[in-house]
């Protein structure tokens, strides 16, 4: 129990023996594992019949199901006042590291974005020592950004690359009819982006003023701006969701549309997926408070943490929304 001992040193609580650990990780296994396979699938074998997203939706309903158990586990934990000062504090260093790991998650896809528009990229074209030989497997590409003429499109297609005996592809890579950049100030009013962007960032300012009114113990104004970031959060998916239908029917990005349709897929897909999460726990919180009277202005790390995966969150749309659609 928390506490000090006799001999002056604060209790601290071990919970007991669990599987949950195991099972969450067989969870995110299925779950990653369909996902990949899903993905692949729906790109180079569309209209066939697989088992992938049936794996995807098992992986991620056990995955739920374990962190639902365990989280419940925890809180009752806390509200029964085990959890004593330091093990709080490595609740917060948990999540700083876990923080910190998605930062260096999404590094490596900057990265990747970065080496293929500045340096894989032109060596396509033939520029530079390291593009000399690639002049001569891709007559006729020249490179620029957001890449809609693909090099195989440049020499006529995957026949005309296999009859000339070119053999640096697998596949059939066909680039995007339009691109989802910046379109002009003249159409900026019917760019989704831009509202994305915008209630992103509000999302950001009406949580900060949710965690203001906690820490002031005002549980209806917390309620109420918690309520509205979540809202926000929804609409933010429901406009990617509109963004991934022009993109694929009107568009014609698609993941194997060459680097661009594979980049802009994988960022933004990621940091959907993030900001699906960031949701989520974020109604998790709202529902605590709202239901079962929850947090107070001393104790309300569940709901700290997940508004630090929200900033987070926002600040990595920022970086995307400059290096993917607008530089």
């Amino acid at each position: 129990m928390a506490g000090q001992s006799k001999t002056g040193y604060e209790t601290y609580y071990v919970p007991d023996s669990s599987k949950l650990a195991v099972s969450a990780t067989i969870g995110m296994t299925a779950t990653v594992y369909g996902a990949a396979s899903f993905i692949n699938d729906n790109s180079y074998r569309p209209g066939e019949e697989t088992n992938s997203g049936f794996i995807l939706v098992a992986g991620l309903v056990w995955l739920a199901a374990t962190l639902f158990q365990w989280f419940s586990i925890t809180i009752k934990e806390n509200r029964a006042g085990m959890n004593s000062a330091q093990l709080k504090h490595s609740y917060v260093l948990g999540m700083q590291w876990f923080i910190f790991s998605e930062v260096m998650f999404f590094a490596a896809f900057f990265g990747a974005l970065f080496y293929i528009r500045n340096l894989s990229g032109p060596w396509l074209a033939g520029q530079g020592e390291a593009g000399a030989m690639n002049g001569l497997l891709w007559p006729g590409f020249e490179y620029n950004w957001p890449l809609l003429t693909t090099p195989q499109d440049a020499i006529g297609g995957v026949q005309a690359q296999a009859a000339a005996g070119h053999l640096a592809n697998n596949g059939e890579f066909t680039g995007a009819e339009k691109h989802l950049s910046f379109p002009g100030f003249a159409n900026i009013a019917h760019w989704l982006p831009l509202y994305n962007t915008i209630i992103l960032l509000a999302s950001s300012f009406t949580c900060h003023i949710a965690h203001v009114a906690m820490k002031q113990n005002d549980r209806k104004k917390f309620n109420l701006w918690l309520f509205i970031t979540v809202a926000m959060g929804f609409t933010f998916l429901y406009l990617q969701y509109m963004e991934y239908h022009e993109a694929l029917f009107e568009y014609g990005i698609h993941l194997n549309s060459g680097v661009y349709g594979t980049t802009f897929f994988m960022l933004t897909g990621f940091h959907g997926f993030h900001v699906a999460m960031g949701t989520f726990m974020l109604l998790v919180q709202w529902l605590r408070s709202a239901g079962k009277g929850h947090f107070s202005a001393n104790d309300q790390f569940g709901f700290e943490a997940s508004s630090w995966y929200w900033h987070f969150v926002d600040v990595v749309w920022v970086f995307l929304f400059l290096f993917v659609y607008i530089i």
